[in-house]
């Protein structure tokens, strides 16, 4: 059979209205390079600014108020809390709402003035290595600076306090920066997320596909009883996982385990069943598995790339931020590094809980209204 450049056109012509109708895979087409110019040309930043950092200083003097001016204006440090107590400084590093600490004694004026050796100690959260980095290697050098900035005040003050300036470095939770300790309790979270969602969200789908869906409508139950049907037996499979990544990082990576392994669980049980609910109000919206699959797909790109899970969280313009905040893998990923590293505790982890606990709740609702509206 000769080549027909009119059979072409029309097997071309029907190629274009099966695009045309399949809204999910042309949004795709388009979304996803539009999602990735965006997210990569403003979100993401791989030397975060304007870091939170609380200040534990009782004496507030001149010669303090110039060190944390000088670190202000390198940009790195945001300090937020500039009246904290050590407890409560204490407690905001614990619950990461502070990336640093800056601790100022009180006699550090009188130091300075009498010649001896001024120390200002500064505490950081190295969970994530990444985020401390470049804000430690500024230190000495600013610090030093702004002391020197008094020489037009008071020069025997700024030549006793040249070269003298002693600036301790605490890196908390992950003092060698070992990078395995933030990136696999993080995978930890991600490959829960890709299976529970792909998963289920391709469960109802298929069934439809299969037209074995029919059988279950013709059935006594109800649409509560069919979801929770079709989404609890993935928990065994995330149970499987669970176990195995964590055996993982602790014979494979040595990442320590400090805090509770009951909270932990109670977490990864919140968080797998947000993904699994997420995963079937996808296939409420999808007519195929690969449509299922796509805008799973489209989920997970956010996910991984606005919830601090491969670039800091704190590095991200406010708008990205606010992006990251509607993303269970943000709160998760808090809560599994919070407890595994820090050893944090239920008050410390309250509000990443209470957000998991309103996403499950809010995709619930979404979940079982969607399949009502699908059986009518």
């Amino acid at each position: 059979m000769s080549f027909s450049l009119s059979r072409l056109r029309s097997i071309l012509r029907k190629e274009a209205i099966q695009m045309r109708r399949d809204r999910v895979t042309f949004a795709m087409m388009l979304g996803i390079p539009l999602m990735l110019l965006i997210l990569f040309g403003f979100a993401i930043n791989t030397d975060p600014k304007r870091l939170s950092a609380a200040l534990v200083s009782p004496a507030q003097d001149r010669y303090t108020r110039a060190i944390v001016t000088a670190l202000e204006l390198t940009g790195y440090y945001r300090f937020t809390y500039p009246n904290a107590t050590a407890s409560e400084a204490e407690r905001l590093i614990a619950r990461g709402e502070v990336y640093f600490v800056v601790t100022i004694p009180s006699d550090f004026g009188s130091r300075v003035e009498r010649g001896d050796t001024p120390r200002i100690l500064i505490e950081a959260d190295a969970t994530d290595p990444a985020v401390a980095s470049g804000a430690i290697s500024t230190l000495r050098t600013v610090a030093a600076q702004a002391l020197l900035h008094e020489r037009d005040a008071e020069n025997q003050a700024a030549e006793a306090a040249r070269g003298s300036l002693q600036v301790i470095v605490h890196r908390r939770y992950n003092p060698e920066g070992i990078t395995q300790y933030n990136i696999v309790p993080g995978l930890l979270g991600v490959i829960l997320q890709m299976t529970m969602v792909m998963m289920t969200s391709i469960a109802l789908t298929r069934e439809i596909e299969r037209g074995t869906m029919e059988n279950l409508l013709a059935m006594p139950t109800t649409p509560l009883e069919i979801m929770l049907g079709k989404i609890l037996p993935f928990f065994g499979v995330g149970a499987v996982q669970v176990l195995v990544i964590l055996f993982a990082a602790k014979v494979l990576f040595g990442v320590p385990f400090i805090g509770s392994f009951g909270l932990l669980l109670a977490g990864i049980l919140i968080f797998v069943l947000a993904m699994v609910l997420i995963g079937y109000t996808i296939s409420t919206f999808s007519r195929t598995q690969m449509q299922a699959m796509q805008l799973a797909f489209f989920f997970f790109l956010p996910s991984i790339l606005l919830s601090g899970f491969m670039f800091p969280f704190g590095g991200m313009p406010r708008w990205a931020q606010l992006l990251g905040e509607v993303l269970p893998l943000t709160h998760f990923l808090r809560l599994v590094r919070a407890i595994m590293l820090k050893g944090a505790q239920a008050p410390d982890v309250a509000r990443p809980i209470l957000a998991l606990v309103v996403i499950v709740l809010a995709y619930a609702v979404v979940a079982l209204l969607r399949f009502r509206r699908t059986l009518d």
